[in-house]
């Protein structure tokens, strides 16, 4: 822990006392802690610095060569004549420890009456690369890095305007992680901005360790399994997301960034969807719903029949599955438990190993244990399909989180229906959608369009129509302009015929 000194002014002082004091009482006898002192014409000069900070040809070339070839000693000349511009006076050691562990270089001629800090960081960032979690196969693959300069430049190269704002925040008592909130100032709805530029400014926690932690600390429900804030690695999404009035967040050190107020259905939507022409994505953004209805609903309703509900199955269907049962000595809802709980073991091990490890070990561990399972008798070859089918169905949502989510609510609904047959399915799907109906994602409706109903937002969620006829847009953000072009006269048939 840093100690705080008492006095006001810790200056005048002695170059060798400076570097003591700094390296037993701030940084507590730290061995990175690096010292140089120069000689020039009776005077002494001590440069500070952390090791692996600062960026040390810079250090060198640029502060320190620039001292020794200064025939004048004293901070205003070296404030002059070297080339940082972030420089800074300080009276305190406090002050000056601070600075040094952003990466500054502290230089003290002795005699003197303060201490001059030179921001020079060492910044080690990768190049922009492809996203990992959000693939696509039109439009830009260029992901977000951990550097949230590089972040902003990528975002500022997709949006030359004067419009787009950027708002500085510092989160963390213990470890300040800089935040920014953007959006595009002629678009974004004021009450929005308002709510959001609140909730980060009242946070009060020790850091931030990623975006994904900033939402789960800035949502409106945390207790609920659902996402209400829409995190991305792509540049192109956030960059769309402001221009249909959004807000947009980004954290230092995180690859990804967060756009909200986010609505239920904008989980299912990518990029690609407007890459594509207008039918392939309509068709796409329906598919990944239905697949979401079919994942949740498969296993459960397959528990909830074989249970309590065999006059619904038809005849030739019901001796296909008494048969594929007759040596599966667990009921319906432990056997169904049971393979779920494999998969998710398989695709969790999968996910955590090498890439090309874990592809393979989901493919032979899934052919291998599903064919151990029925020769043994643990299940039946008919819920091996179910469950496939359920898992294929929830890999098809473009959204990580609420795809472990979706994942993650089969196995209630399998519980419901094991215990209460379609009954308890139907309490539990209403228990799902009231939930859904009081969502809010920054204090706006998570379920539009379906509640409240606006059939004008259909065309930005649910479904796609060519751009031409899709120049609104969605009314559930509350953009100060809903239009985005005017609509396109049609030509008059006595106008196409001259």
């Amino acid at each position: 822990m840093k100690r705080r000194f008492k006095k006001s002014s810790y200056f005048p002082c002695k170059l060798e006392q400076l570097e003591q004091d700094l390296k037993d009482q701030y940084f507590h006898a730290s061995p990175d802690l690096a010292s140089k002192i120069i000689h020039h014409d009776g005077k002494r000069c001590i440069i500070v610095f952390i090791d692996y900070l600062v960026d040390k040809n810079y250090l060198y070339n640029q502060v320190i060569g620039e001292i020794q070839h200064t025939p004048k000693w004293d901070h205003k000349t070296f404030k002059d004549t070297i080339p940082v511009s972030d420089s800074k006076q300080h009276t305190e050691l406090n002050a000056i420890g601070d600075e040094l562990l952003e990466g500054a270089a502290c230089v003290y001629v002795e005699g003197e009456q303060n201490c001059l800090t030179f921001l020079i960081p060492r910044v080690e960032k990768r190049q922009p690369d492809r996203a990992e979690t959000e693939s696509l196969i039109f439009g830009p693959k260029v992901s977000f890095t951990e550097s949230l300069d590089t972040n902003l430049n990528l975002i500022h190269k997709r949006m030359d305007t004067s419009s787009l704002k950027v708002e500085k925040f510092v989160i963390g008592n213990t470890v300040p992680t800089e935040v920014r909130m953007v959006y595009l100032e002629d678009l974004a709805n004021e009450d929005n901005v308002q709510e959001l530029r609140g909730r980060l400014s009242v946070l009060n926690v020790d850091d931030v360790l990623d975006s994904s932690t900033l939402t789960q600390l800035i949502e409106d429900n945390s207790y609920s399994i659902f996402p209400q804030f829409l995190t991305t690695e792509l540049p192109d999404r956030f960059c769309y997301s402001l221009k249909e009035g959004r807000l947009g967040i980004l954290v230092d050190k995180s690859g990804s960034g967060i756009v909200t107020p986010s609505s239920f259905f904008s989980f299912f939507q990518t990029t690609e969807d407007n890459y594509t022409r207008w039918n392939m994505g309509a068709f796409t953004r329906l598919l990944r719903i239905i697949a979401m209805v079919i994942s949740i609903t498969l296993t459960p309703t397959y528990v909830a029949a074989l249970t309590y509900h065999y006059e619904i199955i038809p005849d030739a269907l019901l001796v296909s599955l008494g048969h594929s049962r007759t040596r599966v000595p667990f009921p319906p809802l432990l056997e169904a438990l049971i393979l779920e709980f494999l998969i998710e073991l398989i695709r969790e091990a999968g996910a955590r190993l090498p890439t090309k490890v874990g592809q393979t070990m989901g493919i032979v561990g899934g052919i291998v244990i599903g064919q151990a399972v029925v020769q043994a008798g643990f299940t039946s070859n008919i819920l091996i399909i179910i469950v496939a089918l359920s898992a294929l169905a929830s890999f098809t949502t473009p959204s990580y989180l609420m795809g472990s989510a979706i994942r993650i609510i089969r196995f209630p609904l399998m519980i419901f229906a094991g215990l209460w047959g379609f009954v308890g399915l139907v309490f539990s799907f209403a228990f799902i959608a009231i939930h859904l109906v009081k969502q809010r994602s920054l204090n706006r409706p998570y379920f539009v369009p379906v509640y409240p109903f606006q059939p004008r937002d259909i065309d930005n969620s649910i479904f796609r129509l060519p751009f031409l006829h899709s120049n609104k847009r969605a009314y559930s953000n509350k953009p100060k302009r809903i239009q985005r072009f005017p609509k396109p006269k049609k030509q008059k048939k006595s106008d196409i015929d001259e």
